[in-house]
C-alpha cells in the first residue's frame, strides 16, 4: 500500500502553528526535516517509497513552506524546542530523524539537546555546516550565505529559470514543483520566498555559533552520514574535498558513526536519485544499525 498523497496537519507546538505531512502506514517512526530556505516537499519522492514500510512524517520547519513564520527563534535552542514539542503533540516514540543539509544540523542538536528521544540520525548531505571554519567573519558568512533576491522576478522566468537548471542535472519535471513550492506566488504573478530574507539571515546567524565537531562525541544514538559527491566533476572538486574531511572528522568524533557516499549526487538528493537515498536507509533500518 503506497500513499501518494501524504494527509496534511496543522498542529499548534511551542505557541506556532506548524505544517505537518503524515504518509499514514504503521511501522518504524520517521521524522524527516528539509534544510535551509526549502520545505516539507523536497521529500516528496522519498516518502512514498519509504512509506511502504514506515510511518513517515515531513515536517515544514518554523518560517518555513505553510508553517508560521515570527520574527524570532531561529537559533537551535528554539528549533529543537519546536520539534520536541511537535514528537509530542504527534505521540511520536523512538523516532529515526532524517535531515537534508540544515535540517540535520537541526537533528545534530536536537540529539544533543534531547538525548534518549531519537532512536538514530540520518545526515543527507548536512550536519557538518560551520561558517565560522570557513569564513572569517559573520558579516563574511552573511555576504556569502544570504539568498538571491528575488523581488520582482516573475513566476515564468523563474519556472523557466529552474527547468533549464533542473534539467541540465538530469532532474525530472517533479523537481521544478519542488523548488516552487518555496515560493508563493503574488497577485502581479511574481515570486517571493516563503523564508524571509530577515529569517534566512536569522539562520546564519545561529549557524555562526554551531560547532558540529563539539557536538558528536555528546550524541548517543547511532549516526548515518549521506553524503553527496559527483566525483571528477570539476565544478565540485572543492566542495567534495571539504566534504571528505567533514565527514572523516564527524566520523571519529561520533561514538557511533557511519558514512555511505551518495555517488554522482547532487546537494538535492532526495529529489535527483529519491531511489538511491530510500535504499540506502531501508537497508540500514533493516539491518539493525539503528537499533
Amino acid at each position: 500500500y503506497m500513499p501518494s498523497f501524504p494527509e496534511s496537519h496543522f498542529i499548534t507546538a511551542n505557541n506556532l502553528t506548524f505544517h505537518i505531512q503524515d504518509w499514514g502506514c504503521t511501522g518504524d517512526q520517521v521524522i524527516m526535516l528539509h534544510g535551509l530556505a526549502s520545505n516539507c516537499n523536497i521529500w516528496n519522492l522519498v516518502a512514498p517509497i519509504l512509506s511502504n514500510k514506515y510511518h513517515i512524517f515531513t515536517i515544514d520547519q518554523r518560517g518555513h513552506g505553510l508553517s508560521e513564520k515570527p520574527e524570532h527563534g531561529y537559533d537551535f535552542a528554539t528549533v529543537t524546542a519546536d520539534l520536541h514539542e511537535i514528537i509530542k503533540r504527534l505521540r511520536i516514540e523512538r523516532p529515526l530523524i532524517v535531515g537534508h543539509s540544515w535540517g540535520a544540523d537541526v537533528a545534530l542538536e536536537f540529539a544533543v539537546n534531547y538525548p534518549k528521544i531519537a532512536r538514530g540520525l540520518c545526515f543527507v548531505d548536512g550536519g557538518m555546516i560551520q561558517p565560522a571554519a570557513r569564513y572569517k567573519n559573520l558579516e563574511e558568512a552573511r555576504d556569502s550565505m544570504a539568498p538571491p533576491n528575488f523581488l520582482g522576478v516573475s513566476m515564468d522566468s523563474f519556472r523557466a529559470r529552474v527547468r533549464s537548471r533542473n534539467a541540465n542535472l538530469g532532474l525530472g519535471p517533479e523537481s521544478d514543483t519542488v523548488s516552487l513550492s518555496n515560493f508563493e506566488i503574488l497577485s502581479d504573478n511574481t515570486i517571493r520566498p516563503r523564508l524571509t530574507r530577515e529569517n534566512h539571515l536569522r539562520i546564519i546567524d545561529a549557524l555562526w555559533d554551531h560547532e558540529p565537531p563539539e557536538l558528536y562525541p555528546k550524541v548517543d544514538c547511532p549516526v548515518l552520514i549521506l553524503p553527496a559527491r559527483r566525483l571528477g566533476n570539476p565544478e565540485s572538486l572543492d566542495r567534495d574535498a571539504r566534504r571528505l574531511i567533514s565527514v572523516n572528522r564527524a566520523i571519529n568524533l561520533l561514538p557511533k558513526g557511519k558514512a555511505v557516499w551518495l555517488e554522482d549526487s547532487i546537494h538535492d538528493v532526495p529529489i535527483q536519485s529519491p531511489e538511491l537515498v530510500s535504499d540506502t536507509l531501508n537497508s540500514h533500518l533493516s539491518n539493525g544499525f539503528f537499533g
